[in-house]
């Protein structure tokens, strides 16, 4: 049985004991925009010798592989890498499928959202701008009210402002009135900025493909579960087994206690 005493993690239904193979969807596996802990990463290398392993994420493939190893490498390091929230997948290290937005939306709306947003983000007033408001994606529109090449001490800044005056919480309430009925979803991920993409181009797109590999139980690990995070969807999704984690060490636990029969650390 697993316990989730001293972790910050919760089961949203009961695992299966007896599979055969299954796949582990890690999320939280990086303090944001951090590298990867080695021991962390020899750990999730270790596991990959018991079950199948993929990283879904909303960031493009250069943003992942910067966390989580160098370059190509991460395509061969996991079975599956998920970027843009599964509009680009990798599979065995080799590209499978890769979607574009602006064949999905067309060029009036892109344009109407884009022209919408800087406009709104004229307005706002922080202690501090940077850089890279606005990155367009192959699945999706990450905006940055701050912008995307602030620093870590700036981000983490900002994330507190945040906090208090829901700077991204009230930027999406005004997006939504504006684009309604135009088959637009909007999701907070990370701490500075918020995803805008077509509906159902959400972190399920993976499961499809899962799906298909015939696994037997896919289980999924991410921060931002609650209703608005990138990850609701599918920790949501009947086909999951899923937990919300608050740190990658809360990943790495939980998959040693479900895998490796590890007692709960009780330090």
């Amino acid at each position: 049985m697993i316990s989730t005493q001293h972790v910050c993690a919760k089961s949203k239904r009961n695992i299966l004991w007896d599979v055969t193979l299954c796949v582990c969807v890690c999320v939280c596996v990086c303090v944001c925009l951090q590298k990867i802990d080695p021991e962390l990463d020899d750990f999730f290398q270790a596991l990959r010798k018991k079950v199948k392993i993929g990283v879904v994420g909303g960031s493009d493939y250069s943003k992942i592989a910067e966390q989580l190893g160098e370059g190509d490498e991460v395509i061969h390091k996991f079975d599956y890498v998920f970027a843009e929230n599964g509009t680009v997948q990798y599979k065995e290290g080799q590209l499978i499928s890769r979607q574009a937005i602006q064949n999905h939306l067309g060029e009036e709306l892109l344009q109407d959202l884009i022209n919408f947003c800087l406009s709104y983000m004229g307005l706002i007033k922080l202690p501090k701008k940077r850089g890279t408001f606005i990155e367009f994606r192959n699945g999706m529109i990450n905006i940055s009210p701050i912008g995307r090449s602030c620093t870590l001490e700036e981000r983490i800044e900002f994330s507190e402002i945040d906090k208090r005056e829901k700077i991204r919480e009230k930027f999406v309430a005004a997006l939504q009135e504006e684009f309604a009925g135009k088959g637009l979803r909007f999701t907070r991920g990370g701490l500075i900025s918020f995803d805008i993409f077509p509906e159902g181009w959400d972190k399920r797109l993976c499961l499809d493909v899962l799906e298909q590999e015939g696994l037997d139980t896919i289980f999924f690990f991410g921060n931002e579960t609650s209703l608005g995070g990138n990850d609701y969807e599918i920790f949501e999704d009947p086909r999951t087994i899923g937990f919300t984690v608050c740190s990658p060490e809360d990943t790495a636990r939980l998959c040693r206690e479900m895998f490796f029969n590890a007692p709960p650390n009780e330090s």
